[in-house]
C-alpha cells in the first residue's frame, strides 16, 4: 500500500460515515495520492478535490466529472461523521466548533457548516450541521530549499523578513511550514534558531490537542488556534523567538504586530493573498508595511509548474 493511500485509509476513513467510506475505498492509489478535500453537503453530491479537479463518486463508487451523477450525501452521513470525529460528544469540542473546525489526528482539518448561533457579535456555537469539508493535511518536506539562499544573507548568516505572495492554492502554507522546519533545524544556510509559529487556523503545524502532527522542527514552539496579532505579541514577550512564522496576514492589527516584531529584532515570515505585486501594493495595510520596509524579500508564487512555483522574487531591501 502506498504511503498516501495508507494515510487516507488509517487516518481519515474511520471518521467517515460507513456509506461514504465504502465509496472512497474504490479509489486507486494515484487518486488517493492527489486527494485534497472531501466535501459532504446534505442533499448534494459527494465532492472530491483531486489536485485541481473536482470529481464525484456515484453509488457504485464510479468516478464522474458530472456532479449530478454523484452519490447524494444524507443527513445520516453528516451526523455519523460528526459523531465519529467528536467521539459522540460534540460538547467536548465546543471551543473548536465555535471556531468552525475540528482538527483530527494527523493534522487533518474538518470544517463545519450549519446554523451559526451568535451572542452579540460573538459566535457561541454551530448547530443543525449541513456541511463538512475535510481537508487532508499533506506534509511536503524539502520544498523550501530553493528559498533559503534568497532569505539568508550568505552561508551561515541569518534570515531576513520574507513575505510569500500568491492566490489561494499555490503552496504558501506548505512552503512556510517547510521554511519553519529548516530554519529551526539549521544547516549550511545558517545555525538553527528558535522559531514560533502562530497558527491561527491550525494548518501550519496541524496540532491535535496541542501537539503538532506535522514536522515543524525541534526548536519550534506553536501557538495553536491563536489570533495572529495576539500570538505575535505573545511570542515576542515570552518565547524569545529569532523568527516568527504566521500565515495570511491582512488586518491592521496584523500589521501593527509585525511592526512590533521587527522593532524587537525578530524576523517575520508570513504570507498574503494577492495575485501579483500590483495587487499587493494597492492594499492599505500592506502598502504601509512595505513603506516601513517591514519585509526585505517578497516571493510571488503560482501553480504554473505545480503548487509552490516561484514566479518572481521582489527585493524591497534593494539588494
Amino acid at each position: 500500500m502506498q504511503p498516501s493511500r495508507h494515510k487516507v485509509f488509517t487516518q481519515i476513513m474511520p471518521y467517515l460515515s460507513p456509506a461514504v467510506a465504502c465509496l472512497l475505498e474504490g479509489l486507486n492509489g494515484e487518486q488517493l495520492g492527489t486527494l485534497e478535500e472531501i466535501r459532504l453537503r446534505r442533499g448534494q453530491p459527494l465532492l472530491l478535490r483531486l489536485d485541481q479537479r473536482e470529481l464525484t463518486l456515484d453509488k457504485h463508487a464510479r468516478v464522474h466529472s458530472n456532479l449530478s451523477a454523484g452519490y447524494r450525501v444524507t443527513e445520516e452521513d453528516i451526523y455519523r461523521t460528526l459523531a465519529s470525529i467528536s467521539d459522540n460528544s460534540l460538547y467536548a469540542f465546543e471551543e473548536d466548533i465555535r471556531r468552525g473546525f475540528i482538527t483530527i489526528p494527523g493534522g487533518h482539518r474538518v470544517g463545519l457548516a450549519g446554523q451559526v448561533v451568535c451572542q452579540g457579535r460573538e459566535v457561541r456555537t454551530l448547530r443543525d450541521f449541513n456541511g463538512i469539508c475535510l481537508r487532508i493535511a499533506r506534509e511536503v518536506r524539502e520544498v523550501a530549499g530553493s528559498l533559503l539562499p534568497v532569505i539568508f544573507r550568505g552561508a551561515g548568516g541569518s534570515p531576513v523578513s520574507t513575505l510569500l505572495i500568491s492566490p489561494p492554492r499555490c503552496g504558501k502554507t506548505t512552503l512556510l511550514r517547510d521554511l519553519a522546519r529548516l530554519i529551526s533545524t539549521g544547516g549550511e544556510w545558517g545555525p538553527g534558531c528558535n522559531v514560533v509559529i502562530v497558527d491561527e487556523r491550525s494548518e501550519l503545524a496541524g496540532c491535535y490537542r496541542g501537539v503538532p502532527q506535522l514536522d515543524v522542527g525541534a526548536r519550534t514552539d506553536v501557538l495553536d488556534a491563536c489570533p495572529k496579532a495576539v500570538g505575535m505579541q505573545m511570542a515576542v514577550r515570552s518565547l524569545s523567538p529569532g523568527v516568527v512564522v504566521t500565515d495570511e496576514i491582512g488586518r491592521r492589527e496584523d500589521g501593527e504586530a509585525i511592526q512590533e516584531c521587527i522593532h524587537s529584532g525578530v524576523v517575520v515570515l508570513s504570507s498574503v493573498h494577492a495575485a501579483n505585486r500590483a495587487e499587493l501594493e494597492n492594499r492599505p495595510v500592506m502598502k504601509e508595511l512595505l513603506a516601513l520596509r517591514a519585509f526585505a524579500i517578497g516571493v510571488v508564487l503560482s501553480r504554473r509548474n505545480g503548487p509552490g512555483t516561484i514566479k518572481e522574487i521582489i527585493r524591497w531591501d534593494g539588494t
